[in-house]
């Protein structure tokens, strides 16, 4: 035995990747090509494989787990390492990197900002936000690591979930648009919208050796410019339901409304008021104007009752709403 033999059998090193970090999807073994070359076993844990790689170029993929002597065995993966390892002499451009296979479950997303897209029912621009979650699994580890992980060092969950939400905006601003869904039944369909989302998305990361196993929209929101209008909306939605229980139409509605709103308003009235120069008649008009106007809806809702009821005609009641609506 040489005088050297002691000191290269302590530099023979065990090639694994130890204490994985919960956010780790790739990892450089941090050893040169001469630790590489000199290694005696390489581990891979559960859950784990590796890629040789020299000069740039994948050489060899390990797909399962255990323990490998690298002195016995006769492994492809282990035996084309072995080989390029006594043919290159650049072994500094030599590296291993091992990776995770076990499915990464309940990873949180949100879209960065809203999703703009055009309402089909009532063609108002929309706003929306939305959240969820995803799990994923790496089914093609060589193409993974040549189409996005590349030369670096480490990538991580967090980077992949970069990527993601990345597609995720102009994906469902995609699918929201095509499927002409009214901001209404957003909420209400999320399940359908998710299902639909990850159609679309599992193509575009099939292609990157992944496959995204859970795709869910947890929550929706609108900003605040989409609320604003939906209120409008639906203020407009509720005088025209309570003109129709009148019998009256919206814009007579509309009519009795600005009239009860002015009458309780006395800046407003007093305004209108002074302008024709009749201030000394303010206060007696403000204090019976809200009588007139609560009295006309009350006898329209009256004889709304007495037609309702069929007391009386339809002729009769339209000449009837006529004359109440002629005293304004």
């Amino acid at each position: 035995m040489g005088l050297l033999d002691p000191i290269l059998n302590q530099l023979r090193s065990v090639i694994s990747w130890d204490d994985p970090g919960e956010d780790e999807l790739f990892r450089r073994w941090p050893g040169n090509g001469d630790e590489i070359k000199n290694a005696s076993k390489l581990i891979a844990q559960p859950g784990q494989g590796c890629i040789f790689v020299h000069e740039g170029k994948v050489r060899s993929v390990l797909d399962r787990e255990g323990m490998i002597d690298l002195e016995t065995s006769n492994i492809p993966f282990w035996t084309t390492l072995s080989k390029a390892m006594q043919g290159f002499a650049s072994e500094h451009k030599t590296g291993v990197w091992f990776f995770r296979k076990t499915r990464i479950l309940n990873q949180k997303w949100g879209t960065p900002a809203p999703i703009k897209y055009q309402d089909p029912e009532f063609g108002f621009p929309v706003a929306l936000k939305a959240y969820g979650n995803f799990s994923c699994q790496i089914l093609e580890p060589e193409k993974f690591f040549l189409g996005v992980v590349g030369a670096r060092e480490r990538y991580g969950v967090s980077d992949l979930r970069e990527a993601l939400v990345s597609l995720i905006v102009p994906t469902l601003g995609g699918y929201l648009a095509e499927k002409k869904l009214a901001y209404l039944e957003v909420d209400a369909r999320r399940g359908e919208i998710a299902a639909g989302a990850l159609q679309r998305l599992g193509a575009d990361f099939a292609n990157l050796g992944f496959a995204i196993t859970d795709f869910r929209i947890e929550g929706t929101d609108f900003d605040e410019g989409t609320k604003q209008r939906i209120g409008q909306i639906a203020d407009k939605l509720a005088d025209s339901h309570a003109a129709e229980k009148l019998g009256i139409s919206y814009g007579e509605l509309q009519r009795l409304l600005a009239m009860r709103d002015a009458a309780r308003n006395e800046g407003g009235a007093a305004g209108v008021l002074v302008g024709a120069n009749t201030g000394n008649a303010l206060a007696s008009i403000a204090a019976a104007a809200p009588d007139a106007s609560e009295g006309t809806l009350a006898r329209l809702r009256k004889l709304k009752g007495l037609f309702d009821e069929r007391l009386i005609s339809e002729a009769e009641y339209t000449a009837k709403k006529q004359d109440i609506l002629k005293d304004l």
